[in-house]
């Protein structure tokens, strides 16, 4: 596999990672989004081969009997996420730099991996009050999912120390700022 740079965003679910990586796409024309895999039904307006590539459970369980996964987690019970290596490798083609938007241990699993050549950031909400609230908000998930999705991020939290960087997401434009500024540093890094 070529080598090229890894950006890593994990999170528990509503910190803001996705926002936050969204706004770095649109920053730095050099950075390419990892499209992750997952078992999970589409939502709302998501689009397949855009936002994730949806496959079945047999069709993932698959991929990772063949080692086509450079991580891949079993999130929520029945429900499977992993990055494929050739999303990776054609990333890397392009000569564009990779950012990922991970949950936690998905993103400590490639941090192992890949080493030096990856930052792994962690962005920490200003409560799971306030998580809970932006789930709310949502209104993507049944309250029993939302639940399910305070318990994880509670656990989620303690791995924090485990990134590279911690970003506080307390105000969205301060938060994207300071993404900026470590990813500008890391991309201008020689490894």
């Amino acid at each position: 596999m070529d080598s090229g740079k890894l950006i890593i965003f994990s999170a528990p679910s509503g910190a803001g990672k996705t926002t936050i990586v969204r706004h770095l796409l649109a920053k730095f024309p050099n950075l390419s989004f990892s499209i992750s895999a997952t078992t999970r039904p589409i939502r709302g307006t998501e689009v397949n081969g855009h936002d994730y590539y949806f496959i079945s459970k047999e069709e993932f369980l698959h991929k990772v009997a063949k080692h086509e996964f450079a991580e891949f987690e079993e999130v929520y019970a029945g429900t499977y996420y992993g990055t494929l290596v050739k999303e990776i490798q054609r990333i890397w083609s392009e000569d564009k730099q990779v950012i990922f938007d991970l949950d936690v241990q998905g993103g400590l699993r490639l941090k192992k991996k890949f080493g030096a050549n990856a930052l792994a950031i962690f962005v920490m909400p200003p409560s799971v009050e306030v998580l809970a609230e932006r789930l709310s908000d949502r209104a993507t998930d049944s309250p029993a999912k939302i639940e399910e999705r305070i318990a994880k991020a509670k656990i989620e939290l303690t791995f924090a120390n485990d990134f590279d960087i911690t970003l506080p997401n307390n105000d969205l434009s301060v938060a994207c700022a300071e993404a900026e500024k470590i990813v500008s540093d890391f991309l201008n890094k020689k490894i």
